[in-house]
Formats: structure tokens, sequence, C-alpha cells
């Protein structure tokens, strides 16, 4: 599978007029980002080898018994619990209360959660009828077997979706890990102008850290409600962005602090923080703001098929530090073990945090498409992923991100895999293109 180099995020979208990304100092200034840098003396626990290590020890743990996800595991419960107890810091100038429509996590196809008021960043509101996750055709009966095909259904966080009008999202554990590490939040929220905006979050939690599923699901939801809380007050969305990031990036930080979390079976975990990588999206008022920390990635695919389709990110990884530094050929960066190893991510341990931002305007409809490392695996090129997309992705986003889910399963779904698909414009109509 070819990787191809990416220049500057905003100089790839030829249909598209980019924006100055905001400073920190002013929501219309300037900032230009930069891969984080590397690092020497021990090796980082994130480098290829470590994962495998740490899930040998997890398939041990579990075949001795032993819960691994912990007391607070998503099997415990129908909604992620809330992993630091108290309710996630904010980011300055954030929310001290949630805003009157909060975001909107992923609901699972077996039981529609129930909200828990304390931790309103991972509320879940009821969906109505559960359909099978596997054939979407049958109900989910009450004991969970699809009336239609008669497959039990897959634990509430191993496979959920989640559609609202102009924006769906679907996540699945996958083959081979023993339990999602991903999580993803969407919502809708309003301009200054009233006018709508739809945003997406994707978090992938880093499998050799510790309470990786924690810190995804506290990330997204803390991103997607600082979000909700910045856009109608005016705040320029890209620098609304930065800003989320930032507060999703604390409470990451808040989850290394938190008391008797650690998981004693677990070895190769215990060494390292809470983290998570980042992406997000948002579309409202004729703009598309894309932000990311790490190697979740954006794509944009628009709707005639004929112009070409654009990686909006850059990774914060291993081999793309080398190609960037001309210290290696394409190919010989993307041969290495050390590839997909990243340099930059969410977690007390992060070496400096970088928010990367950048902002467009399309000059046609089309879709973002914001995933984790476990589509793009399977995709890796724009032109690849856009091959797989369906072509009314604009009209049928829950189909499409569905349909680029089952894509990276049939490729061998090695990871936990995460998809959230955005149209652009946001349609005016409401939900149900499933």
């Amino acid at each position: 599978m070819q990787v191809h180099a990416q220049g500057d995020a905003q100089s790839r979208v030829p249909h598209a007029e980019a924006s100055v990304p905001p400073s920190a100092g002013s929501p219309y200034g300037g900032h230009a980002h930069r891969a984080a840098a590397s690092h020497g003396g021990a090796p980082d626990p994130r480098i290829a080898g470590y994962d495998l290590a740490a899930e040998a020890a997890d398939r041990s743990a579990d075949a001795n018994g032993s819960d691994p996800a912990g007391p607070t595991g998503p099997a415990a419960s129908t909604g992620p619990a809330d992993p630091a107890g108290p309710p996630h810091p904010q980011a300055p100038g954030g929310p001290a209360e949630p805003p009157a429509q909060p975001p909107a996590t992923p609901t699972s196809p077996t039981s529609p959660a129930t909200p828990t008021p304390s931790s309103p960043e991972h509320q879940t509101p009821a969906q109505g009828t559960s359909l099978c996750a596997l054939c979407h055709a049958g109900t989910v009966t009450g004991d969970g077997y699809c009336e239609n095909c008669g497959h039990a259904q897959p634990r509430e966080r191993d496979h959920m979706e989640r559609e609202l009008p102009g924006v769906a999202a679907v996540t699945d554990r996958g083959h081979r890990h023993h339990r999602n590490e991903d999580f993803f939040a969407v919502a809708e929220g309003t301009l200054p102008d009233g006018s709508p905006a739809v945003l997406a979050i994707v978090c992938d939690g880093v499998s050799s850290a510790s309470r990786p599923d924690d810190a995804s699901a506290a990330a997204s939801g803390v991103a997607a409600r600082s979000l909700l809380a910045a856009l109608p007050g005016g705040t320029h969305p890209q620098r609304a962005m930065h800003d989320a990031i930032l507060a999703a990036a604390k409470s990451v930080n808040a989850l290394a602090a938190a008391p008797n979390q650690a998981q004693q079976h677990d070895p190769y975990r215990q060494q390292n923080a809470p983290a998570c990588t980042f992406v997000g999206a948002v579309v409202g008022g004729g703009l598309l703001v894309i932000g990311w920390v790490g190697d979740s990635r954006a794509y944009w695919v628009p709707d005639d098929r004929s112009a070409p389709a654009v990686r909006l990110t850059e990774d914060d990884s291993w081999a793309a530090q080398m190609v960037a530094n001309n210290l290696m050929s394409e190919a010989e960066a993307y041969a290495d073990d050390r590839a997909h190893a990243i340099t930059g991510w969410l977690g007390a341990d992060a070496y400096e945090l970088e928010p990367h931002t950048a902002s467009f305007k399309p000059d046609g409809p089309g879709v973002v498409v914001v995933c984790t490392d476990g589509l793009w695996n399977y995709a890796e090129a724009a032109e690849q992923l856009a091959a797989v997309l369906p072509g009314d992705a604009h009209d049928r986003p829950l189909h499409s991100a569905r349909t680029l889910v089952a894509h990276a399963l049939a490729g061998g779904g090695h990871d936990n895999v995460t998809v959230a698909v955005v149209p652009f414009p946001a349609p005016s109509g409401r939900a149900g293109s499933a």
C-alpha cells in the first residue's frame, strides 16, 4: 500500500481557499504548526513492539479471568464510566456548566444508554429501536440476539453507531483487539447568527499506555463540549478547535493523577500515563475546520468524483518525520518497523503539545471522513479511500461510515476502527439516512 508524502495541509485542496490558522494569542492571528520533535533516551513505549507485548499481557490476563478494562471498563455499564470521577477539567475560558445541548456520543446498537448527569460529555440519548450491528436489518431482542440473522450482539463499546442531521459515526473493536480503545463524539451546534454547525471528534487510545479507552472517551467528550460552548459566542471555529484540543489534553492529563486506577495485571501499560490521538472536524457557515494531534486523519472527498480526494492532515509519526526532514525516502520510512510510532499525542507524558488546525472553504459539496488508523491502514491514499466511499455519502453518511468500517474489517480488522462522515455543507434535513 503506497503512502503519499504530504505537504502543508492548507495547500493540498485545489478546490478550497485555506484561511490562516489562529495563534495562541489571537483568534485571527497566524500560527504555523510543526511536528513534535523526536527525543532520545529510553525507547518510547509507543514504538512498535511495546503494543505487541501489552496485547500479549492482556490476552494472558483474559485467560486467567481478569477484566482487562478494570472496574471502569465499558462492559460494566451501558455507557462509558466517568474515568476521573468528578467532571473533567475545562480549558481556560471553558464552560463551568454544560451547554444546553450536550454532545452526542456513541450509542450501542444493542440498547440505548442512560444519560449520566454528572458527566455530560458521556451522555448518550436514546436512539429508539436497536438494529443488528451485523446485518443492519433485524431488530435486537431483549436477550441480545438479532431476530433476522440470529447473531448475538457485541458488547456495547465493541460496536457503536450514532447519526445526527449532517453527521454520522461508527466504531468497531475489530478482529484482533480484546476491547475497543477508540471513541467518538458527534454533535449539532450553532454559530452566532443562529446558523447550524456540525462537529465530529474521533480519538484513538494509545494501546501501550494505561487506560487508553478512558483517555479516548474523556478527550472526545470534553472537546465536543468545549466546541459547543465556544461556537455560539463568536469564537472563530479554528480558534475554538485549538482550544478544544487543549481542553481535551487537560482531561486526559487528569486521568494520570486519578488514584488506584493502574491495571495491576498489565506492567507494560503502567509505565505510561493515559494517552490518545485526536482528530476533529467542524462544518458550518461555509467553513470546514480540522484539528488534530497524532496519526488519526481527516480526508476530503468531493461529491464530484472526477475531482481529486485529498488528505487534510499530516501525521505526527516517525515515518512522516523522517520523510519531512529528508532523512529517508518515503518507501524506506514506511517499510521501517517504527513507521507508525506516533510523535504527538494527548497525555501527561506528551513532550510538547502542539495542536494542528487548518481551515478551508471548499468550492463544492463533498464529505469529510474523520478516522483512526484502523481504517486508513486499509485505504491509506485519499484516492483509495474515495474508491471505497459510496457515491451517495453526502446523503447517507451513516451508511457510508458503515461501509468504510466494513472495508477495514474485511481487510483484516487488525485494529479498532472508527469513522465519522460529515457532509459539507451540512444537509438541512433530519437524520435517518441509514
